[in-house]
């Protein structure tokens, strides 16, 4: 069965439990697949990375929400600033 790996770095699960921090540094940032018995079990990503990418998904989920709401301007009550 072939697998796709999302990622240029490859480590197996009994290296990394040798010196997991080796493993990252010498990763340089870049993304790591962790290999259990030669199929991707893991990804380790930088710290950095993976904030990023919550960032990303929380925009994504606002983008929805504002698409969502466009579509009850019907719904809409007109309001004059100076009213307020």
């Amino acid at each position: 069965m072939l697998t796709k790996i999302h990622a240029d770095l490859t480590v197996s699960i009994s290296e990394l439990k040798r010196n997991p921090q080796a493993v990252i540094d010498e990763a340089r940032g870049e993304a790591i697949a962790l290999l259990n018995r030669n199929k991707p079990a893991a990804y380790i990503i930088p710290a950095e990375t993976y904030e990023r990418l919550m960032d990303l998904a929380e925009d994504l989920e606002l983008a929805g929400i504002i698409e969502e709401r466009k579509t009850e301007k019907e719904r809409a009550v007109k309001v004059n600033l100076d009213e307020l």
